[in-house]
């Protein structure tokens, strides 16, 4: 089962190493890590997604998290109503021929055509993960050529 963990944490060098550290050490890959100063700026809120097969280890990670000296609150949104949204910029293949299928794509999705050159445009989707895929998914027939996603950023209710 997938976690959103949302972690506020001093802002300081080195505090980042340390939460990825205690997820690697107990064999937990990050699926999604998302970093950024919150309305404090001595303040940074980490939110992680993580595949966690066994709930057990994930609940002591989340112990140690708390106990971690630059770590001020530990949420596991996942048992909570939250909202979580990602951004990708995407960067495919463009000409006259398929623009109305693209225009039309970005408005279903609610993306945006940021970029258009002679044969390649740059599009940007803030949605939740699951209509990012989608988004991507539909993408492919026009060959993407390059990629950047954030990792999720989530807030409950």
């Amino acid at each position: 089962m997938k976690h959103t963990i949302s972690v506020l944490v001093e802002n300081k060098p080195g505090v980042l190493a340390r939460i990825a550290g205690l997820f690697s050490a107990r064999g937990f890959n990050i699926d999604s890590l998302a970093v950024g100063e919150t309305e404090d700026p001595t303040v940074s809120r980490m939110t992680i997604v993580v595949d966690a097969r066994d709930e057990r280890i994930l609940e002591q990670i989340i112990k140690q998290l708390r106990k971690l000296i630059d770590t001020i609150s530990v949420v596991d949104l996942t048992k909570r109503e939250f909202i979580h949204r990602e951004l990708a910029l995407i960067k495919v293949n463009f000409n006259k021929e398929n623009k109305p299928r693209l225009i039309s794509l970005a408005h279903k999705y609610k993306a945006e055509l940021l970029e258009t050159e002679e044969n390649l445009a740059i599009l940007e989707i803030c949605a939740e993960s699951e209509k990012v895929r989608e988004f991507l998914g539909e993408l492919k027939v026009f060959g993407i050529k390059e990629l950047m996603r954030t990792g999720r950023v989530a807030m409950a209710k």
